[in-house]
């Protein structure tokens, strides 16, 4: 399998075509969504929505893997994507219908999960591009360009030849994820997620979505508006929520299982929160280093076919940003959708703590994604002309 190009200063490389590979007809690309998502949030269950698309991203990915090739896969909010390398489709599909059995049964979060073979894709004139967001040690995000990464996932929830069906399996790397930090309030005065497509497909399309994040780059250097800043305003919870613990034990393979990693659970946090306070670390792990690289490695800034963003930004910036996008929407060049939060929730992979192994999927409190990518779909169908922005 040909190794994927490595970006590593996302303001510069990211949108750049250059640093990314074409993935050729013999890939294809995995799709999971929570359905009823509406009913979720409603519900108040957002934080079980993320750690069931965080659970995709963590399963899937050891799924996929050749050797110690790093994959590429993204979290969504409310959903995730994984480019298949050739020869591991059906190591693919049996991940994707164990993770939706799971969801559905024992989370009571329904998933729609489907594979697009990327030949399908370039059939119909669509690209597929590739890279790994790269922190080093192991540790990297999936990042996509070209529009076969939007289509593939309107394929998959507008047309059953794409879908699967849910099956029970087992579920390898289910047991790397958990969500006990609290959200991260805004500091400098909303948390703004930002869902950014091209109307054109190919180079054209590729080349507005560059401009339009250079444009809010200028507006703000977005490495200055990460949510989570240096770390330092990430805190811990003792004991945890009673809900983290509780997803962490439905991602347990029996109530035996589940005891244990609870009980894990409570004394890790307990040891992290204890640490923390008085500035001590032990010999095997300084909790000031996790705290610093869990912000460090968090996904607040992404591509999937179009810039994807969790901004802590001023009033004045979310507004010159949504202007900025509505005026670029009104040209019909883009759609595009935002949302805003008064915090940024992080759900965590981690896999090996000692070899320095972890990453954070962040999303706007009270599904970030899933609300700017609702008035997405709205503006792609022409309902609302350039919406305003979802609040909560």
């Amino acid at each position: 399998m040909p190794q994927l190009p490595a970006i590593h200063d996302f303001a510069a490389e990211a949108s750049d075509p250059s640093h990314y590979a074409a993935l050729g007809g013999d890939w294809s690309l995995a799709i999971a969504d929570v359905i009823g998502s509406t009913r979720l949030a409603a519900e108040g269950r957002h934080r079980d929505v993320n750690f069931v698309a965080a659970a995709v991203v963590a399963v899937l990915s050891k799924a996929v893997q050749m050797g110690n090739s790093p994959v590429a896969c993204q979290f969504g909010g409310d959903g995730a994507i994984a480019a298949v390398p050739p020869g591991r489709e059906g190591e693919a599909r049996a991940a994707l219908t164990a993770l939706a059995h799971w969801a559905g049964e024992v989370m009571d979060v329904p998933l729609r999960i489907g594979i697009v073979p990327v030949r399908a894709l370039l059939d119909q004139g669509l690209e597929v591009m590739a890279a790994l967001h790269d922190f080093g040690n192991g540790n990297s995000f999936g990042l996509f360009l070209g529009s076969g990464v939007v289509a593939a996932d309107s394929w998959v929830k507008e047309d059953a030849r794409w879908r699967l069906d849910p099956a029970p399996g087992p579920l390898p790397g289910l047991e790397t994820v958990s969500c006990r930090w609290r959200p991260v309030p805004q500091r400098r005065g909303t948390v703004l997620c930002v869902i950014i497509d091209a109307v054109e497909d190919g180079a054209a399309g590729m080349a507005t979505l560059a401009r339009v994040q250079a444009e809010i780059e200028r507006i703000v250097p977005t490495e200055t508006a990460a949510p989570l800043g240096g770390g330092e305003r990430i805190v811990t919870r003792w004991p945890p929520s009673w809900r983290s613990l509780l997803m962490e034990a439905r991602a347990s393979r029996s109530r035996l299982a589940a005891a244990r990693r609870v009980g894990k659970a409570l004394l890790a946090s307990a040891t992290l929160s204890f640490l923390l306070r008085m500035g001590w670390k032990l010999p095997s792990f300084d909790p000031e280093h996790y705290r610093r690289t869990t912000a460090e490695r968090s996904d607040f800034r992404k591509e999937a076919g179009g810039p994807r963003m969790v901004l802590d930004v001023t009033e004045d910036e979310a507004a010159a940003i949504e202007r900025r996008l509505a005026e670029e929407a009104a040209a019909g060049a883009i759609c595009y959708g935002t949302a805003r939060a008064d915090a940024t929730t992080i759900t965590c992979l981690v896999g090996d703590l000692a070899a320095d192994r972890h990453v954070h999927f962040l999303d706007g409190d009270g599904l970030g994604f899933w609300r700017a990518s609702v008035m997405l779909k709205a503006m792609k169908a022409g309902k609302t002309g350039v919406a305003a922005p979802q609040s909560l």
